[in-house]
């Protein structure tokens, strides 16, 4: 089996780029998505896109989802129940007892996703090192069964205090709920989390057993579509942290996929700064509904431990990227002062923007963009038309009620107030913390990413946009270039001593093996979150394998830890160093090409001419050249020009320059006179 696919769900389109790893063959493709059955988009995608013997030949199924987020945040997931220590049982809204907004007096905290009336507690008690202070009765069980029957309880989470470290007490409920009927999902939080803090712990254990109701379905069918399609392969999930889990994992961690969408860009991304080493990558994956971004530095990930989704907070692994609700189907309105505003509210897939003529009436950034001349063709992947009568009807209804003297001041606008949300989010996580964005290059992706590189550099004050192949499907070329990854922390709160050292070398050790026999393919990552001595927080470290347990080794930790500490904050303090938790991550490499993926050959660029497109450098209509990808002259060419490939447009301003780049990409380049 030579075949690689992935394929990754936006808010409007389904992407997918199927790979062979024998002649290089790479085919890409659009089809809407399907909101209220996404892996119908999935096999829509594969149906329009791919040939049986094709779908016979894959070895890998790489696959990104935003089924869990969704769940989250509509809300729409399983029935749980909550099974606690005595004295616990508030804690979901007791949290930690802080204000999101310092500023505002009366706070009103979404209801947790379990009611009280849902959460019940046992008598039993484990010690902070696993001793047994207070067995566990056991014979409250069956009641709270009958209980939870009540109630249509279809999930049940298990989440007693101090089971981190002795998980005995939640196995015995497990055994005795089975023992008295109970069927349902059951999610004990000693699997789902080795750390301590009861509230994140909680709340992930919960939030595991919510979105089990949603995520289990949809992998079965899209499992099962894809058999019936004659996929023999390994379905693969990519995990919030990055990498993938298989889809028997997903099914048992549905948690680690919540953050799975957006991932897959900003892991692409990484991928392409090391090859092209840049030492400040900005991903700006622009789609249909949202803009999500990370910074990149030296190639790697902003991994973090502990995620928060809709105020949740979430103990797993994640990589920081941060989205905003700014794409190509934002819907532009005037607010009650009478300003123009666009997003975060979103077209989405259906009815999608006024253009595409399936029920819009609101004007949306992709009318903008169409209005000004941004697209070439008049037709975008997958099929759907464009209608440039449609969208100027609906601007037209923003001139009378925003004051602008006519439609074309109208998209200006729209399209400045898009890119100016999506600069202030990439600031948000770089210069707001310190980060020069001088120094960066803007990897620009996803079906509208293109179209705005050159406002976004202006915007953002940047001199190279980096137009990566396959820009369209980018996220989707991420997928198929993941790893297998196994992550897993346990709470270890000691002194940083050298015999604390001989007890971490064995808890990692013993969290290695927890994920099964090792392969020739696999690499072990060992990290320690540290702190100073009276601290509540911690950062996390590196734990070279190589190092020993001895006095050296410590030295070389307590140095690292101390500058990485003194680059966050600015200071060192004269406090002794401690230990919170040992994690362990395992990466196993797929045997996929991590070769540049090379954009297929294109005939949809044929006949189209030069056409009037709106200039923001000049701020004027300027006549504009339209070319393929491939015919951006090895040399260069100076803007303004229309970049057109099957998935994506670039739009390369006047001001700046265009010419082709390593690993197959397009790198664009701001000449410093060019204005806004």
């Amino acid at each position: 089996m030579t075949v690689v696919i992935g394929v990754d769900i936006g808010g409007t389109f389904t992407d997918l780029v199927m790979r062979d790893q024998v002649d290089g063959q790479v085919t890409v493709g659009k089809v809407p998505t399907t909101p209220h059955d996404p892996e119908v988009g999935v096999l829509n995608a594969v149906d329009a896109v791919l040939t049986p013997a094709q779908i016979s030949r894959c070895s890998h199924f790489l696959h990104g989802t935003t089924v869990g987020l969704n769940a989250l945040i509509e809300r729409r997931g399983a029935t749980v129940g909550l099974i606690t220590t005595a004295g616990f049982r508030d804690v979901l809204e007791i949290g930690r007892g802080d204000r999101p907004d310092p500023y505002d007096l009366r706070p009103r905290p979404k209801d947790p996703l379990v009611p009280r009336r849902r959460r019940v507690e046992v008598d039993e008690r484990i010690g902070s090192r696993g001793e047994v202070i207070s067995p566990l009765e056991l014979s409250a069980i069956a009641s709270i069964v009958e209980r939870f029957d009540a109630e249509s309880v279809d999930a049940i989470a298990v989440v007693l205090i101090n089971s981190y470290t002795n998980p005995d007490h939640e196995m015995q409920i497990e055994t005795e709920l089975r023992r008295c009927g109970y069927q349902g999902d059951i999610s004990l939080s000693y699997r789902v989390s080795g750390e301590y803090r009861e509230y994140e712990r909680t709340t992930t254990t919960v939030i595991d057993a919510f979105v089990r109701h949603r995520m289990g379905p949809y992998l079965r069918r899209l499992r099962d579509g894809l058999a019936q399609r004659g996929f023999v392969g390994e379905l693969l999930i990519t995990r919030s942290g990055g990498g993938a889990l298989t889809v028997e994992e997903a099914l048992q961690r549905p948690f680690e996929t919540i953050l799975s969408g957006p991932v897959a860009g900003a892991a692409a991304t990484a991928r392409l700064a090391q090859a092209m080493s840049l030492p400040l990558a900005i991903p700006a994956d622009v789609g249909g509904t949202s803009f999500d971004t990370a910074a990149i530095v030296d190639g790697r990930l902003p991994l973090n431990f502990e995620g928060d989704v809709e105020g949740l907070p979430l103990q797993c692994p994640w990589v920081d990227v941060r989205s905003i609700g700014a794409g190509g189907g934002s819907l532009a309105y005037v607010d009650e002062g009478g300003l123009l505003r666009v997003g975060p509210r979103s077209a989405g897939a259906v009815p999608g923007p006024a253009c595409y003529q399936r029920g819009g009436t609101q004007a949306t950034v992709t009318d903008a963009a169409l209005a000004l001349g941004m697209l070439a063709s008049g037709e975008l992947s997958g099929g759907v038309g464009l209608n440039l009568a449609a969208a100027h009807q609906v601007l037209d209804i923003l001139v009378d009620t925003s004051g602008l003297t006519d439609r074309v001041a109208v998209a200006q606008g729209i399209m400045r107030i898009a890119a100016s949300h999506m600069a202030e989010a990439v600031r948000g996580i770089t210069v707001e913390k310190g980060v020069d964005l001088r120094t960066a290059a803007l990897v620009a992706f996803g079906g509208a990413g293109p179209l705005f590189a050159s406002l976004l550099a202006l915007e953002m004050d940047v001199d190279t946009v980096i137009i990566p192949s396959n820009a369209g499907n980018f996220s989707a070329v991420g997928l198929m270039q993941s790893d297998v990854s196994r992550s897993a922390a346990r709470t270890l709160l000691r002194p940083l001593v050298p015999e604390t050292l001989v007890e971490v070398v064995a808890v990692a050790t013993d969290l290695g093996l927890s994920f099964g026999a090792a392969t020739h393919a696999d690499s072990y990552e060992l990290l320690l979150d540290l702190r100073y001595r009276g601290q509540e927080h911690s950062l996390t470290v590196a734990f070279p394998w190589s190092l020993g347990a001895d006095a050296s080794s410590l030295s070389v930790i307590e140095s690292q830890f101390e500058a990485e500490y003194h680059a966050a904050y600015g200071l060192n303090l004269p406090e002794s160093v401690e230990l919170v938790n040992v994690r362990v991550q395992r990466h196993t490499r797929l045997s996929v090409s991590r070769d540049a993926v090379r954009a297929p050959s294109w005939t949809g660029a044929a006949g189209l001419t030069d056409r009037s497109v709106w200039s923001f450098t000049r701020a004027e209509w300027t006549m504009t050249p339209v070319i393929e990808r491939t015919s951006v002259p090895v040399t260069g060419m100076p803007g303004p020009v229309l970049i057109v490939e099957q998935t994506a447009t670039t739009v390369v301003d006047s001001g700046f320059s265009v010419r082709p780049g390593e690993q197959e990409s397009l790198v664009v380049t701001r000449n410093r006179g060019a204005r806004a």
